[in-house]
């Protein structure tokens, strides 16, 4: 089952998650006029609202599986594109001969049982049309304290029967095999990494952050309050060991892989 996305928590740092899509579409080349352009794992519709600003004239669909979500994006996000309530890994952008496939953050939420969200890049190239373009951006830092203390207490003796049925961790795979996968597929890739150093302040900012994405999933299996807030109290604590406060905040290093791809 699906993570229970709260869109209000996931805009918490809207500017700070928004500044990897800016980045990510300033590599983007020229579309044709009128592009027709696919939000994959669109979200609350924040970089649906991107790629408008880039695109004015675009026809825009977004798509995403969480209902919640996608009642952000059709109100706060960007009312003027079209939203559809999908599994993107089963979902066939073919129909919709798309100039550009665009995914922000969501690559890494799209694995399986069965597959890999590389498996995907074939097929998201075989839909594009000739010269199109896909445009990716997920996070790098999975093997990070605020991952690998997750995954640690959740997995240690007081949690693990409650927990033991949590999403598997999501992951990233090297900069590399992105490019390998997209080459393959037909396309010159352009493909790199950042890491930003996010300043985040207030009490608690790091949980604060992650409630908003990887502990999501860990969230729902603890629907009961007291039971949620020991567990909260304890990772937080981890998490304010691992990025001590500093005078001007809480320095978060923030990992990201990018790709642009363009269809030959």
């Amino acid at each position: 089952m699906p993570a229970a996305w709260d869109a209000e928590q996931y805009l918490r740092y809207a500017r700070e998650r928004a500044r990897p899509m800016a980045d990510l579409l300033a590599r983007v080349p020229e579309l044709p006029p009128a592009p027709r352009i696919l939000d994959l794992g669109c979200g609350p519709g924040n970089s649906t609202a991107a790629l408008r600003r880039r695109w004015p004239d675009a026809r825009l669909l977004g798509l995403d599986n969480s209902a919640a979500l996608l009642a952000e994006a059709r109100t706060a996000g960007e009312p003027s594109a079209e939203y559809r309530e999908q599994d993107v890994t089963a979902y066939d952008p073919a129909p919709e001969h798309p100039d550009l496939i665009a995914s922000n953050a969501a690559l890494h939420w799209m694995d399986t049982d069965t597959a890999d969200h590389l498996e995907l890049l074939p097929r998201w190239a075989a839909a594009l049309r000739p010269g199109g373009v896909i445009a990716f951006q997920l996070p790098g830092n999975f093997a990070a304290p605020s991952h690998t203390l997750l995954a640690e207490l959740r997995r240690g003796p007081r949690w693990r029967d409650r927990l033991a049925a949590a999403r598997p961790d999501a992951s990233c795979h090297a900069p590399e095999r992105y490019l390998a996968a997209l080459a393959a597929a037909g396309c010159t890739a352009d493909v790199w990494e950042t890491t930003y150093l996010t300043v985040l302040t207030g009490a608690d900012p790091v949980l604060e952050w992650v409630k908003g994405s990887a502990l999501r999933p860990v969230l729902d299996l603890l629907p009961e309050e007291a039971e949620r807030a020991a567990f909260l109290a304890e990772y937080g604590a981890l998490l304010r060991a691992a990025y001590p406060a500093g005078e001007h905040g809480t320095v978060f290093p923030f990992r990201r892989v990018f790709a642009v791809a363009v269809k030959q």
